[in-house]
């Protein structure tokens, strides 16, 4: 199938098939598709702490759209297929694997609470985690032994999940790396996807600073949802510095902060 000839559909006319809380799935065009719209609010601690950041949903996309397509390019397989306007994307339609998994390069965030390490310290290894994804129990870290003894992924599964991680993190901390910034750690979510009764683990959701964890190499300034988390202000400002540094926006350009915009294939 061509997705790229894939017909568009108004808004108004899809049906809704999930909503979260920065992203909204709709029915696709064709079997097997979904349309992802990615929304302005900026959430934290389980949508305790709430905000609605006009842009934001626009950068996101933009980013996540840059970094699934780069992992398409060498390999890695994603749900992404291409962006369809400001906010959207035509992704393909998986069965989500119920885990978040964490890949950390450095100390910070829960990592550096739990274990008492100093945020910033470079860890000997990249160390992967598993969380339950569960917004009721605060998404619990859980092992191994717990997802296959509750049967949240095979040990084939896991095996995949990790191998792809493995993969996605060189990529992503040599492209930072190469635009000045740092990747401490990131989130990814994975997803079943069948295809002729066949059945493989592809990364799915998004990758952004949403979702990433990034400092600036020279100053170690926080260029992603920290910003909000810890009330430090200038997401949107942040956010645009990294996508004026991937090359996505030219220097002077702004977000645009408006509805869905079409964009020639």
């Amino acid at each position: 199938m061509d997705f790229n000839k894939t017909r568009y559909i108004p808004m108004s006319r899809r049906r809704r098939i999930y909503e979260g809380k920065a992203k909204v799935l709709y029915e696709g065009p064709e079997p097997g598709t979904l349309i992802q719209h990615f929304k302005d609010d900026a959430t934290a601690f389980n949508a305790k702490k709430h905000q609605v950041i006009e842009g934001k949903g626009v950068l996101n996309n933009r980013i996540s759209e840059y970094l699934f397509q780069h992992l398409n390019d060498i390999g890695v397989p994603t749900h992404f297929i291409r962006r369809l306007n400001m906010r959207e994307q035509l992704i393909r339609e998986v069965e989500i694997v119920p885990l978040e998994v964490v890949v950390r390069n450095v100390a910070a965030g829960s990592l550096s609470q739990r274990l008492g390490i100093e945020e910033g310290t470079q860890l000997p290894r990249s160390i992967i985690e598993f969380y339950y994804k569960n917004d009721q129990l605060n998404d619990p870290m859980v092992s191994e032994e717990h997802i296959t003894a509750f049967g949240w992924a095979t040990p084939q599964e896991i095996d995949d999940i990790m191998a792809l991680a493995i993969r996605v993190n060189d990529f992503l901390t040599g492209l930072f790396l190469g635009i000045g910034i740092r990747l401490v750690d990131f989130k990814m979510e994975c997803g079943r996807l069948f295809e002729n009764e066949m059945m493989r683990i592809i990364v799915a959701d998004e990758i952004s600073p949403d979702s990433c964890r990034l400092w600036d190499i020279k100053s170690n300034e926080k260029l992603d949802k920290d910003r909000f988390r810890r009330d430090l202000g200038g997401l949107l400002e942040a956010y645009t510095e990294v996508a004026k540094r991937l090359g996505i926006l030219m220097e002077n350009e702004r977000p645009a902060g408006s509805g869905p915009v079409l964009v020639k294939s």
